[in-house]
């Protein structure tokens, strides 16, 4: 007989799947051959009431999320125009097509 603790196991070990990413890592580095402060003039309009910061390096872009880590944007200064980290935590069941904010942030390049 099965003991009930492992199917229980197994459950609570797939479903903090999601939560085992370092939470520095970037979902996603892009590089652009925009400035930081004209990819940031892009992308600002498409996302929902973002807040904008100007950092020494370039722009920090913030959209809260209701129900997960809010979703940043830093766009660096890079030899050739910038680089863009996007950090976002996916839910299991949209991890398998880009997100509206993916989608924003890879528009604007």
């Amino acid at each position: 007989m099965r003991s009930p603790v492992v199917p229980a196991l197994t459950l609570a070990a797939l479903l903090l799947t999601g939560c085992a990413s370092a939470p520095n890592d970037p979902s996603l580095v892009l590089q652009t051959s925009k400035t930081p402060a004209e990819y940031a003039e892009c992308v600002v309009p498409k996302l929902q009431d973002p807040t904008v910061s100007q950092t020494q390096r370039g722009y920090r872009i913030v959209v809260s999320s209701k129900i997960a880590a809010d979703n940043v944007l830093e766009a660096y200064k890079a030899p050739n125009g910038g680089k863009v980290y996007l950090y976002e935590r996916h839910l299991l069941a949209s991890s398998f097509s880009p997100s509206s904010f993916e989608r924003a942030a890879q528009g604007c390049l």
